[in-house]
Formats: C-alpha cells, structure tokens, sequence
C-alpha cells in the first residue's frame, strides 16, 4: 500500500492512503543504518509504501520504502549537531511568521530560514502577524522589513489572527498546495492555523511574559486537510536555525540579491569578504543591498551558529 505520512511521532508514523484510510505505521529498523544522516529517516510530507500486519489483533503497518522527495527541508539536530533534522519533505510553499516584539523575531533567524528554503527551491512568504498589536513605531518597523525582502523578491504579508485581517489572501495563496507553516514558538502559528481553519482547533498558549518567549504547544509536525483544497504542516516552533551542508562559496547564491550581482565581481570565487572589486560590498556601500542582510551573510559564512534549540521537539 502507498500512503502519505501525516504526522511522526517518534517510533510512529500517521499514514493515509488516497482512499482516505489512516494507518498507524513503524520502519523497518534497516532504514537507520542506510547512511540517511539525518535524525528522523521519515517525515511528514514523505511518501511511503508499506505493508499491513496485525499484532494482538490491531492493524498496523510496516514502512518499507520512501518514495524520491522534490525537496525537504532540514535544520540541525537539537541533541546532534553533525545530524540534520528533517522538517518536512515535498511541500510547494513555507509561510514564515514573523513578529517584531511579542516574541522578537531577529533579522538573522529569517534569513537562515531563507536560505536554507532557497538551497531546496522552497517558495517562501513572510508573514507579518499580530499587526493589530503594533503602535506607529513597531508597524514602521514591520514596513522597513517588508520593503527589504519585497526588493529582494519575496512576498510579504501583514496577518491579524485576532482581527482576520488579510487572512483571505493567505488562503488563497494556500489552495491546491502543501504549505508549510514555521517560525519561533509564540509567534501565533496555531492561531492563525485556527482562523484558516477554525474546525482544526490546534491548542494555543499565551506568550510568556517574563522572557517574551512562546509557550510551545505543538510538539510534532502534523499535516492536516483543509476544508478548502489545501493541505498545511504545522511544526513545532524554532527558537533558531542552523544551517547545515554547505560550502562556503555557495551561501551567497542562495542570497537572491547576491547572485544577481556576483557575476561583476573580479574574482569568480569571490567570498565577498575583503576582495577587490566585490559588486556585493559597492552596492552594501551603495545602500543597494540591506546591513540586515550582508550581516546574516557574515554570520553564516564565519560559522557562527544561532542558539537553535527547539522547544519541546521530538527527535527520537
């Protein structure tokens, strides 16, 4: 039987077939040891076949191949460092939300989820949520931000979970598609998830006070159905964003503004760092290109990783 797994918990896998049959499925111990580096060797969103057998008399199911993946993707293992972690796998498009303060969202954690998105072909939208929330100061600070990554090419959006201001615009985006839903714990994922979708129901927490953090309440990711034509992967929140597995003369081509500039350069393998005639550091000098951004640039060429343990996540 061929299924689609939609949700993983560990040692156990949600599988459901196209005939609309769940089946609650485990692997064959062969596929950790097949050189798969990463913690999890299945993920929601993964396509599997598997074969059904009965213990005590209750049916379940044995995972014996994973179909190709058109993409995945994947952050560093909390507990491993040199294993990755498999968010999801075959999804069309990731809205990541983003709030200024209530938590803070940092410009170099975007940009770490952007470029691992852009290493996979994985559309990206920026979600500006709780914008009910802001006095003048932070809403100018959310169009700063927009305006830097609208020039750069990606889609953003400003979200009221509360208000449903814009949320038509994001459900029409999400028809017909796998959309991926991330970003730090408290940033109003399952809320917004819950105004989508209001039948779902996802369990939500208030923001801690005392360290302006969210209180995480998904623990897996799930995927789940929409009333609409549309399927969504909530995930547990990030409270950073290792990137893993790549050189250091292609960072910069998953930065969209970098790559359109860097045939000017002298150098073909040019770093951008203290070479001369970088077409990156003329237009950094020229207000073309965002601090935000060649300052993200730095931060993952030299190897200096964010604090990126997550809340609560599984990765047994």
């Amino acid at each position: 039987m061929t299924g689609l797994v939609y949700k993983s918990t560990g040692s156990w896998y949600t599988v459901k077939t196209q005939l609309g049959d769940t089946y609650e499925c485990r692997i064959k111990g062969k596929f950790r040891i097949k050189g798969i580096k990463s913690t999890n060797p299945i993920s929601v969103g993964d396509v599997v076949d598997f074969e059904l057998e009965k213990d005590n008399d209750k049916e379940s199911g044995v995972i014996f191949h994973i179909h190709d993946r058109k993409n995945y993707i994947v952050r560093k293992s909390v507990n491993l460092s040199k294993q990755t972690h498999i968010i999801s796998a075959n999804i069309d498009q990731v809205f990541l939300m983003i709030t200024i303060n209530n938590p803070p969202t940092l410009t170099s954690f975007i940009d770490r989820f952007l470029v691992t998105a852009e290493a996979y072909s994985i559309k990206t939208i920026l979600i500006f949520n709780k914008i009910d929330t802001y006095n003048e100061e932070t809403l100018n600070e959310v169009k700063y931000l927009a305006h830097v990554y609208r020039k750069i090419g990606y889609e953003c959006i400003g979200v009221s979970a509360i208000t449903g201001k814009n949320i038509d615009q994001v459900k029409s985006l999400m028809r017909g598609k796998v959309s991926m839903f991330s970003g730090h714990s408290g940033v109003g994922k399952s809320t917004l998830v819950n105004a989508i979708e209001p039948e779902l129901n996802l369990k939500t927490k208030e923001i801690s006070q005392l360290h302006m953090q969210g209180q995480h309440t998904t623990t897996f990711a799930e995927m789940f159905d929409l009333s609409f034509g549309a399927k969504i992967i909530d995930t547990p929140g990030i409270k950073g964003f290792g990137v893993v597995d790549m050189d250091k003369e292609e960072i910069g081509d998953y930065f969209p503004e970098f790559f359109a500039l860097k045939q000017d350069c002298k150098f073909n393998n040019c770093l951008h760092l203290q070479e001369p005639k970088c077409a990156i550091k003329k237009a950094l000098d020229d207000n073309e290109i965002a601090f935000s951004r060649y300052r993200s640039y730095l931060q993952i060429i030299e190897g200096e990783d964010e604090h990126y343990r997550t809340d609560n996540w599984d990765e047994s």
